[in-house]
């Protein structure tokens, strides 16, 4: 069975399951969510609790076996957690955590946490995950994306009895702390916390909330890819700034900014020699979000702009690999900022 995080609250207060996974990358809402499940359960009387990590391929899982059929003489109720922080239990563990799976089937005694990382979509349709969603509840744990950081920040501190000003000046303040917090969501949360430590309950000023959030942004070079095509200049310098600090291979970055024109000048080709844009865009593993991007970009990108970007490119990897290029900065990052705003402002749509 699966259900979304949202959906957990109201779950939990129907009544427990014997099983839950939770798997997702987002440490904070990770955490958030086991939290609540093992403070149902204690309500219930589930007092004690095991905790097994998957350390390597030599982990020993007749223990994990073992720990759902035994209790304590101080517990008739326990809370049986496994940890599998790689994803991949390997050929025993698969075969374990499906016995784990079928054995908590009507177990009215033992509750199983399963705690993963993210997951990809081979690993999801594995025997061992299909049983874990079969015979339990399964909850993806979705990072927050940027677009609605916002929005989560402003309910955070709603929850603690703060608000932001109402308007425009509001806007621009939660804009102001979603952009010192982003991809570090564990941060953002210690830093709302720190502003109800600082403030009372109320209305928060934009110079508070200025005066007080560090910058603890945490990039991802990844992300800088659909800033680009996305048209976003401002936050671009900024990602490319906060890559830079992080300690960012230069050659990464530049390598996924000439591969997202060499994406677009392939397709752009492809569509000239008359094959329909889905096929172009499947024949270059063009999907998802970069897909849709691609669709809205694609209009814009002459054929003129995309030589350009493509001889642009060229230059800045000799750059990135030390060589001088004329009236081209000698620094690399200096160099990526004036190709990835070159390009993102390429991307804007009016």
């Amino acid at each position: 069975m699966q259900l979304a995080l949202s959906q957990l609250a109201a779950h939990l207060q129907k009544g427990l399951r014997s099983l839950y996974v939770l798997h997702g990358d987002e440490p904070l809402m990770l955490q958030e969510a086991a939290d609540a499940i093992r403070a149902s359960a204690r309500v219930q009387g589930y007092t004690e609790r095991s905790v097994h990590t998957v350390s390597g391929a030599h982990f020993d899982w007749s223990e994990v076996l073992a720990a759902g059929g035994s209790l304590s003489l101080f517990a008739d109720k326990q809370i049986v957690e496994v940890r599998v922080p790689s994803g991949k239990p390997g050929k025993e563990g698969s075969t374990a955590i499906q016995q784990l799976a079928a054995s908590a089937q009507g177990n009215d005694t033992t509750l199983t946490l399963v705690l993963l990382p993210r997951l990809d979509a081979a690993t999801r349709k594995g025997a061992w995950f299909g049983a874990l969603e079969s015979f339990g509840v399964s909850i993806q744990i979705d990072p927050v994306d940027r677009n609605a950081l916002p929005q989560w920040i402003a309910q955070r501190l709603q929850q603690q009895g703060q608000r932001v000003v109402a308007g425009e000046e509001g806007q621009r303040t939660l804009q102001f702390f979603a952009d010192r917090v982003e991809g570090n969501l564990l941060a953002a949360h210690q830093e709302i916390q720190k502003l109800g430590l600082l403030h009372p309950p109320g209305e928060l000023s934009q110079e508070q909330v200025e005066t007080a959030v560090v910058n603890v942004a945490r990039y991802d070079v990844f992300k800088l890819s659909e800033s680009v095509l996305s048209g976003q200049v401002a936050r671009v310098q900024r990602m490319l700034d906060g890559l830079q600090a992080e300690g960012e291979a230069a050659v990464l970055v530049h390598y996924t900014l000439a591969e997202d024109v060499r994406a677009l000048k392939r397709v752009k080709d492809a569509m000239a020699a008359g094959k329909p844009l889905p096929m172009a865009l499947r024949e270059q593993r063009v999907w998802g979000p970069r897909e849709r991007l691609f669709e809205r970009v694609l209009p814009r990108m002459t054929e003129a702009r995309l030589n350009g970007l493509l001889q642009a490119a060229h230059q800045v990897d000799g750059i990135v690999k030390g060589l001088k290029v004329a009236d081209w900065p000698t620094d690399p990052w200096q160099a990526l900022q004036r190709l990835a705003v070159r390009f993102s402002r390429f991307c804007i749509v009016r």
